[in-house]
């Protein structure tokens, strides 16, 4: 699908509750997105068959999809409770392990990662009560 990209996503150690404790996820995304990273109101996910996304940006400046966007699309689109407990000062927040086809975002340049089809983005929180 031209212009689009699906991501796949997992959720472990305890974040799969935020997002309607379903694990293993998928998004599809435009390849392009708002420098802003806004995202639009309509939501493009699905835990087994993925809708399509047709809006692309129209207005304003954009840039490759990174994964800076994909966590704001997540907060806007997939997660159902508790925002605060997933990012935090416009990033994900501390005690939750990002990696990106298995090897540690800070390795690949964290938020600024630019996305490519098919990308596994697995998302596993080490905070747990006692």
């Amino acid at each position: 699908m031209a212009g689009t990209m699906t991501i796949k996503l997992v959720f472990s150690g305890g974040l799969e509750l935020l997002f309607g404790n379903e694990r293993n996820q998928s998004v599809i995304i435009p390849s392009f997105v708002p420098s802003d990273n806004s995202t639009h109101s309509s939501p493009s996910s699905s835990s087994s068959t993925s809708s399509s996304y047709n809006d692309t940006p129209s207005t304003g400046e954009t840039k490759a999809a990174d994964l800076e966007y994909l966590i704001y699309h997540l907060r806007d689109h997939l997660l159902k409770e508790r925002p605060e407990l997933f990012m935090e000062n416009g990033t994900i927040r501390p005690g939750i392990l990002v990696l990106i086809n298995n090897t540690d975002w800070e390795l690949e340049g964290e938020g600024s990662y630019q996305l490519r089809n098919n990308d596994e983005i697995v998302f596993i929180s080490t905070l747990h009560g006692g």
